[in-house]
């Protein structure tokens, strides 16, 4: 190629490095006088040799002048490059460290706030009044599938929040109903009935919905056992939304007319495994069955179904999958599992110790810090004797289990809840241990309970929703297995589920069974390979029978030796090394004199044992020594010359 090639060839390069680079051409260039390409053909010559030359000479001077600017042009494309990959790293790592930083957030919380849950502006408005902001585990799963109109169980331990978990949308939903169907309030046909196991707990879920109801318009009523009846009918004769009580109680007015099951469409079973494992599974059977044969009737009215628990034992999640076909359970990841902001210890107590002695060394401290202290007992008569010794020994205290009548256990729990410097401490049995919403500083065990669930629920009285609590267990000699487990599920994060002192001991005797037999097994091989290594070693080694022949030279020769003697064939057993016996033709000595030592040297004999018609199976050879005065070689003989 000519000097005019280099030079289109120079000037392309140039000009594809000012196109990529994106830069405006420098004036310089625009001085330029670029000649018009020339287009040369393989195999022609130029026309005019003159104009080629002209045009070489002046394609070295623009090459000349063009060198700068493209090393210029270089330089400009891989510094913008430069700063184009850098300015990318930096939105990355930026990328990156806000993820980094919102992860632990979308962990700590499922939900930011009630709005995101589809509550209304009524319901927000109380929620407002009572200073709750952010929601917690349970509400954030449960609000929206209540909403949604599911039968659900809603599983959370305890002082999570589950009362309004349920109270919120089922609040909700009974307004909506009044502004899409028009119906309107009616005295003794409630349309949402919530049952509790315990008069504490009916009240406390209407102190919540009496608060509700202040900004969301809908008015509830409390029957419960205990109380009087009279007062109860005239609330009922009153238009009502919602009636909260207890089964026997609410099936008492059902049975004297004071309330009707038309209208019911939303039931709440609160503390549904104490309904179900306490003996409350009759009476709720017996609501229910109005409620299931108005759903099956044709255009029958359905009813939805929530079931509030903090513990659910596998045989009443049996028995309430079989009552309520289809219910959807919904559960926290802290389900059956330790309060995380609750300090677990484990007293354990020796024979010699005194048990009363131990509860007031734990006892004292905690009180001179001005704790709530609650003193859980398993008996009526642990609950007396406590309450005893502690008042003897200057320490007030108020009662709270079965014999105290309703009205004074209410009394007792004011006392208790009270503010005053000088607040009581609470004995009381597991009848304090559900339901009931305290500000406990302090749970103490003196009687260690024989399950976990039990433990479970002492233990939710204290560390209610997030706050800090402390749990003294005195643990003795009895209740030990069963302590030691729940310890070791605390500090593994386990679920407590089903840990029950028999279950525990059922579990520790199936263990020391497989191990005993493990170890019986064992000396069992062990004796046996030791056996079989001795009986190898004692046994004498079978000498071989040796039958003198001659040979046909005449010499006498030892015949050939076989291991047993007898050549056992497939049909016949192998003999047995039968021990020797006298014969039977040889006179024997007198007994006085004595035995002379034989210098013969001793014969094996072999097997003895023939079939019993006498007849030798076919393909068995004997060696048999002679006994009557004739050798094997005599009668061999006989035979030949015969």
């Amino acid at each position: 190629m000519g000097g005019t090639g280099r030079t289109l060839l120079s000037l392309s390069v140039s000009t594809n490095l000012l196109i990529s680079a994106r830069v405006s051409p420098p004036k310089c260039l625009s001085l330029l006088k670029i000649p018009k390409p020339i287009r040369n053909f393989s195999g022609f010559r130029p026309l005019c040799s003159a104009t080629s030359a002209a045009t070489s000479a002046e394609s070295t001077e623009t090459t000349q002048a063009i060198e700068p600017l493209k090393h210029s042009i270089l330089l400009e494309r891989l510094r913008t490059r430069h700063l184009n990959e850098s300015a990318s790293k930096t939105k990355l790592a930026v990328g990156s460290g806000e993820e980094k930083m919102k992860k632990p957030e979308k962990k700590k919380k499922l939900v930011e706030s009630f709005e995101e849950l589809g509550l209304n502006e009524e319901v927000m408005g109380a929620l407002r009044e009572m200073n709750i902001e952010v929601p917690t585990e349970i509400q954030s799963i449960g609000i929206p599938a209540v909403l949604e109109g599911k039968s659900v169980i809603l599983g959370s331990h305890t002082g999570s929040g589950k009362t309004l978990a349920y109270l919120l949308p089922l609040v909700q939903l009974l307004r909506r109903d009044e502004e899409l169907f028009g119906k309107l309030m009616k005295p003794r046909r409630p349309r949402a009935v919530v049952l509790c196991p315990t008069r504490e707990l009916s009240e406390q879920v209407f102190r919540v919905s009496k608060s509700i109801s202040h900004h969301a318009r809908f008015r509830s009523t409390m029957v419960s056992g205990g109380g009087r009846i009279r007062p109860q009918e005239d609330s009922l004769s009153n238009p009502i939304d919602m009636v909260v009580g207890t089964p026997g109680r609410v099936l008492q007015h059902i049975d004297a007319g004071n309330m009707v099951y038309g209208d019911i469409k939303y039931l709440v079973l609160d503390e549904a495994d104490t309904m179900f494992d306490h003996g409350f599974g009759p009476d709720i059977r017996k609501f229910i069955g109005p409620l299931k044969h108005r759903a099956s009737s044709h255009d029958g009215q359905g009813f939805q179904t929530i079931l509030i628990t903090a513990t659910m034992t596998k045989a009443v999640q049996k028995l309430i999958d079989e009552e309520f076909q289809g219910i959807v359970h919904l559960r926290t990841s802290t389900l059956h599992k330790k309060i995380a902001s609750a300090r677990h210890d484990f007293i354990k107590l020796s024979g010699s110790e005194n048990k009363m002695e131990a509860l007031l060394q734990v006892l004292e401290p905690s009180l001179a810090k001005g704790n709530r202290i609650m003193v859980f007992c398993n008996t009526l008569n642990s609950s007396r004797a406590v309450d005893h010794f502690l008042g003897e020994n200057q320490i007030s205290t108020v009662n709270y289990h079965g014999e105290v009548p309703a009205q004074q256990r209410v009394e007792n729990l004011k006392k208790f809840k009270s503010d005053d410097a000088d607040c009581p401490t609470l004995v009381c049995t597991d009848l304090a241990a559900r339901g009931l919403d305290l500000d406990v500083d302090h749970v103490i065990m003196f009687d260690f309970p024989s399950n976990s669930i039990d433990y479970l629920h002492r233990t939710g009285r204290t560390a209610r929703m997030g706050a800090k609590g402390n749990v003294t267990s005195l643990v003795t000699k009895k209740d030990n297995i069963l302590a030691t487990r729940i310890e070791e599920a605390i500090r593994k994060n386990e679920s407590l589920e089903s840990l029950t002192a028999d279950n525990v001991r059922r579990d520790i005797a199936r263990e020391r069974m497989i191990t005993e037999q493990k170890t019986k097994n064992e000396k069992f091989v062990k004796v046996s390979k030791e056996r079989n290594r001795a009986k190898s070693s004692t046994s004498p080694a079978a000498k071989p029978s040796s039958v003198h022949s001659k040979d046909e030279s005449g010499k006498a020769s030892p015949a050939k030796t076989q291991k047993s003697g007898v050549r056992v064939s497939k049909s016949t057993k192998p003999s047995r090394n039968v021990p020797r016996k006298p014969l039977r033709n040889v006179p024997r000595k007198p007994s006085s004199e004595p035995r002379k030592p034989s210098s013969e040297p001793k014969k094996q004999v072999a097997s003895r044992r023939q079939p019993r018609n006498g007849i030798k199976p076919s393909g068995q050879k004997l060696n048999v020594v002679g006994f009557r005065g004739r050798s094997s070689q005599s009668d061999k003989r006989r035979s030949v010359s015969g």
